[in-house]
């Protein structure tokens, strides 16, 4: 039986929302250049996160221990320190930086990676207007 939210696979993405629900995408793994990647569909634009992205986030948020911010800017925009958007472009992340692949779309990590998190029962999320936070499961 199919799942209707998608399986991951890239004839079958996870179909999601933005943390405050006012808009769709879909992700979906893939390999790109030897590496794992998360294909990220927003409309037309097309994002790319090193899909380790998923076990570090998870890691990072169990030993915050608590709801951390998630703080999502576009790369061009300077963040909030001590939000998971921070955390996704700091040279102290487990990757050493991004974790975006697209130069100039590298950003937006914490409003896109977040909801993959909770559909895989990794963590929960906020779903406010705005000011949305996230805590590990």
């Amino acid at each position: 039986m199919s799942d209707p939210m998608g399986t991951g696979e890239p004839d079958d993405p996870w179909r999601l929302k933005t943390p405050p629900l006012t808009s769709d995408f879909t992700l979906h793994r893939d390999i790109r250049d030897g590496r794992a990647v998360l294909v990220c569909t927003v409309g037309t634009t097309v994002l790319l996160y090193d899909a380790r992205c998923v076990e570090d986030l998870h890691a990072m948020l169990r030993a915050a221990g608590d709801w951390v911010e998630l703080g999502s800017a576009d790369e061009q925009k300077d963040t909030r320190p001590g939000t998971v958007e921070a955390w996704a472009r700091s040279p102290d992340n487990p990757v050493g930086g991004w974790y975006g692949l697209k130069k100039g779309l590298r950003g937006r990590f914490a409003m896109y990676v977040p909801p993959l998190m909770e559909r895989l029962g990794l963590a929960e999320v906020e779903h406010n207007p705005r000011s949305n936070r996230m805590r590990a499961l």
